[in-house]
């Protein structure tokens, strides 16, 4: 699970598999496969690096993100 900054400061822990999409829009909304929509204040690039650290803890990496 990564962790993410809602914009009210409380922290969240999402499942990167659960992401459907991402759009700053200019904060970033991230779109799970269930439909739910959290906003949050990291930036895409953020949100990026902590899946792909996420995806090395696993011993599964992916450049194509």
């Amino acid at each position: 699970m990564i962790k993410v900054t809602r914009l009210n400061n409380t922290t969240l822990w999402v499942n990167p598999h659960l992401i459907e999409s991402a759009e700053e829009t200019p904060d970033l909304v991230i779109t799970l496969i269930t439909g739910k929509k959290i906003v949050i204040k990291e930036n895409i690039e953020e949100i990026k690096k902590k899946i792909i650290e996420y995806r090395k803890s696993l011993g599964f990496f992916n450049n194509e993100i």
